[in-house]
């Protein structure tokens, strides 16, 4: 096996027994980036130099006999969490040549672990997208077919594991932005419950719903990248003081006697055929493992759509206020006074997708407007809130589609704004509820991979890790990897 190939598990077993070095994997994962990246465009920004001196250090920590977690695991981060000195863009031009000067919460919480940082990935712009061809830099291709997108807006960490560019990476989910491309390119995504994992350093779309996960190549590599950057942190208001157990401790129990339920919303009419196959002997495999299959019911899960429409661009516009080209970032140099400075900024600055949602979001929070359209989404939230916690008093865990079709071509929906957006129909009610899911490969139609969600209760995500997992080893679609 080449060395890029390996997941994080088979690294750690190689480089703990002094098989391979971290600089070697280093190397070898770098000279894959320049191999394949000019054709994929998964990565926006590689820091190769400062990779290889991270590489040297975990090699010098190693031999010193220290320990951690992921030491000397290369990973890559998507273009949205701040790294420090790191050129740090949101996928956006208003952010051109922007370096943080601190650490997100997860990445100093990653080099505590020993991780090396390869780069920073592309993403749609300010994660607004489901296709990363909102990026303010390039459109990446999916490393199945380069016809098509990678989903979004984590194209570029979903493509990167895909094309073996790195052995993981981190990811943020508004709306599905981490489950769908996972989907989409054939690896494993986890979107943990809205507090488990701090939000601080991540840039904002829209803080009730955003939150950092994992994108590896299965799901042992999920526990372990999750364990590595859950915790209580202060500087995250949001983040909930309550101790993580051993994720991977918990994979091999097996789903004899669980109930998993399928809520009968989400295998709906227009699904693509390919698809509901895939999911359908997905079930067939839970069941011969001794899962008891039950039919529940979501009745406000046609109302996701809508209220997530709602409540996240009124978050982003609100976020996204502070772009004024005062402070930092891009600034139009020629304005007439500080308001022509505002909006000359704003429009150079910004993509039609994120100004798309700012307008939705200002029109939702205007006066007169407020009552009727953005509080009653809230009220509807707290429905499909209900909605969950009632499904998931009967079963364990839910098993949905990630997605109603496989990868579409690139161009296909761009012009279609709703219909991009159906393509997250099924993952958006998961963080409007702000509980977990991962997503895991069980299938291939007309070529491309199919994905289908796990769904738990909030904090829960050990159990929906060994859902997937008991899944994963009765099959074999986690084992494909794309011809690139």
């Amino acid at each position: 096996m080449n060395l890029h190939d390996l997941t994080i598990h088979q690294a750690q077993e190689l480089l703990a027994s002094d098989a391979v070095t971290s600089v070697s994997l280093t190397e070898a994962l770098l000279a894959r980036i320049a191999a394949v990246d000019t054709d994929l465009h998964a990565y926006l920004h590689v820091a190769s130099e400062q990779a290889l001196a991270q590489a040297q250090e975990a090699d010098e920590r190693r031999a010193r006999g220290a320990c951690g977690a992921l030491l000397g695991i290369p990973l890559a981060i998507k273009d949205v969490i701040c790294t420090r000195g790191l050129e740090t863009t949101a996928g956006s031009r208003i952010l051109a040549g922007f370096r943080p000067v601190y650490d997100a919460t997860v990445i100093a919480k990653l080099r505590e672990a020993g991780a090396i940082i390869l780069g920073k990935t592309n993403t749609d712009e300010f994660a607004m997208g489901s296709s990363t061809e909102n990026s303010g830099y390039d459109t990446t291709r999916n490393p199945w077919d380069r016809d098509r997108v990678p989903g979004g807006s984590s194209g570029g960490s979903a493509a990167a594991v895909a094309a073996s560019m790195c052995l993981g990476a981190l990811g943020s989910d508004t709306g599905g932005s981490i489950r769908q491309p996972a989907a989409y390119c054939g690896v494993v995504g986890l979107k943990p419950t809205y507090g488990r994992v701090s939000r601080y350093g991540l840039i904002a779309f829209a803080s009730s719903l955003d939150q950092i996960g994992p994108i590896v190549k299965d799901v042992t590599d999920a526990a372990l990248l999750l364990q590595a950057i859950v915790g209580h942190d202060p500087q995250d208001a949001t983040s909930v003081e309550m101790p993580a157990p051993n994720y991977a401790a918990a994979l091999g129990q097996g789903v004899a006697g669980m109930r998993l339920g399928v809520p009968r919303e989400y295998m709906v009419d227009g699904m693509a055929a390919g698809v509901r196959q895939a999911v359908e002997a997905a079930l067939d495999v839970w069941r011969e493992l001794g899962a008891d299959i039950v039919q529940v019911s979501m009745p406000h899960a046609e109302y996701a759509l809508p209220a997530y429409y709602l409540i996240a661009p009124a978050e982003a516009s609100a976020n996204l206020a502070r772009f004024d080209g005062v402070r930092y970032g891009y600034s139009h140099p020629d304005t007439d006074d500080i308001w022509d400075a505002f909006r000359r900024t704003r429009a150079v600055g910004f993509g039609d997708e994120v100004k798309r949602r700012i307008m939705l979001g200002t029109y939702a929070l205007s006066a007169g407007y407020y009552d009727a359209y953005y509080l009653k989404a809230q009220k509807v939230r707290t429905l499909i809130k209900r909605d969950y916690d009632e499904a998931l008093q009967q079963c364990d865990a839910l098993i949905a589609p990630t997605t109603p079709n496989i990868a579409f071509r690139i161009g296909e929906l761009i012009d279609d704004p709703l219909q991009m957006y159906l393509e997250d129909i099924f993952t958006l009610a998961l963080n409007l509820a702000g509980v977990c899911g991962i997503s895991i490969p069980c299938g291939l139609s007309e070529g491309m991979p199919v994905g289908l969600q796990v769904q738990g209760r909030a904090f829960d995500e050990a159990t929906i890790l060994r859902v997937a997992y008991a899944y994963e080893q009765a099959t074999d679609w986690h084992m494909l990897r794309p011809q690139v």
